[in-house]
């Protein structure tokens, strides 16, 4: 029963992640088309940009907390626990990466 709730849980959080990375890309795309005519095609772009890395930053966290839960709760080897680091080790660089540029675009 709880290994079948956390298995829920798990493929929740993945599926909730993915669906915010697509809405991040979709909604990022709308608002582009929207200010097609509006706005440089520079200003686009970075507002595309950061929207898009805004909605993929976002997903990215929903993924690494089922990879947490996957790893602790179901599949408690070493392997898995070296693998989770590494995963976790990439994810962490690439959000970092992605705050930086979201950040370098405020400014």
């Amino acid at each position: 029963m709880f290994l079948e709730a956390v298995q829920f849980l798990i493929h929740a959080l993945e599926g909730i992640g993915i669906l915010v990375i697509v809405a991040g890309f979709l909604v990022a795309t709308a608002m582009w088309l929207r200010n097609l005519t509006r706005n440089s095609m520079h200003e686009n772009y970075v507002a595309y940009r950061r929207q898009s890395v805004r909605g993929l930053v976002l997903g990215l966290e929903f993924l690494v907390a089922a990879d947490i839960i996957k790893t602790v709760a179901v599949d408690y080897t070493l392997e898995s626990v070296l693998m989770l680091g590494m995963i976790i080790l990439i994810r962490s660089f690439l959000v970092f990466t992605l705050h930086l540029e979201i950040k370098n675009h405020e400014d």
